[in-house]
């Protein structure tokens, strides 16, 4: 193999295995958390301020045609990506990564519940504590999932914005007028584009990679990133969201996931000192 070979492949590596490394948001701080509740407000000012972008990028993926007998429709056309049977199924499945993955913490949930009564963990205080830990993690990452994509997103924001779709709107063959990102003055009456759901669930995979055993992480890891980032970006290129949604949704989940470990740690963070104590007799 030639040098420049070698060296390809090493780079390739370099950046597959760069992949799995997500911050642990579930030890965010404060200082963390603010911060990137900041940037999602800033990339929101951003985008309704100037809403060309949203539309530059999806008129991107859209394609005009003939709108014939259509003399009520100002443009007529499509985004064809949406229909393409391959780009089809690969959305198909990573409209189930995120519901497979919150399946697997569920799993490992029961599992570390179950195992904390078994003598070999119970009897020995720092397996407890560890064992206490992961299951705290396992229980939030759920209640983010659960306050975030779910609630957040959901039941409040794709209920309440009134931002139609991008296939709904007049710029690309819809019949509604365009509304930038964080107006609430649309006439979508339910499900609407503010903000993409996909995108917060696809987010929430980004927040697990961190939990994942460290000897499968950089087999595991490197795919969950691409397919969260994937799902987000598909959802823009099918004309179902604009980039502002699918950024923004994808954004909320690290945003909400990052506060539910602080206000756990400020609530929390005395009683599990306390209860570390005990460790110390392991050290006499």
């Amino acid at each position: 193999m030639s040098q420049i070979a070698r060296t390809s492949v090493h780079t390739i590596k370099t950046l597959w295995e760069g992949l799995a490394r997500v911050p642990d948001l579930s030890k965010a701080s404060i200082g963390t958390a603010t911060a990137l509740s900041a940037l999602w407000f800033a990339l929101l000012l951003i985008f309704y301020t100037v809403p060309e972008i949203d539309l530059a990028v999806a008129g991107f993926f859209f394609r005009a045609t003939d709108c014939g007998n259509a003399a009520n429709h100002l443009v007529c056309g499509g985004f064809p990506v949406s229909q393409n049977g391959v780009v089809q199924v690969i959305r198909k499945i990573l409209f189930y990564v995120p519901h497979v993955t919150g399946l697997c913490i569920l799993v490992a949930l029961i599992t570390a519940i179950v195992e904390s009564k078994h003598k070999r963990i119970s009897e020995f205080p720092a397996l407890k504590m560890q064992n206490r830990e992961w299951i705290a993690k396992l229980a939030l990452s759920l209640l983010a999932a659960l306050i975030g994509p779910f609630l957040v997103v959901n039941v409040i924001l794709k209920e309440w914005s009134g931002r139609p779709r991008p296939i709904e709107t007049d710029f690309f063959g819809g019949t509604m007028h365009f509304m930038p990102a964080g107006s609430f003055a649309g006439a979508c009456d339910s499900n609407c584009s503010f903000i993409s759901g996909e995108a917060a669930g696809a987010g929430i995979m980004i927040c697990i990679v961190p939990f994942i055993p460290l000897a499968w992480r950089s087999r595991l890891g490197p795919p969950l990133v691409i397919a969260s980032i994937a799902t987000a970006l598909l959802r823009v290129a099918f004309g179902g969201h604009y980039l502002s949604d699918a950024v923004l949704g994808w954004l909320s989940s690290p945003v909400i996931f990052a506060w539910v470990f602080v206000v756990y740690h400020l609530l929390c963070g005395p009683q599990k000192r306390s209860n570390s104590k005990p460790t110390s007799i392991l050290h006499k």
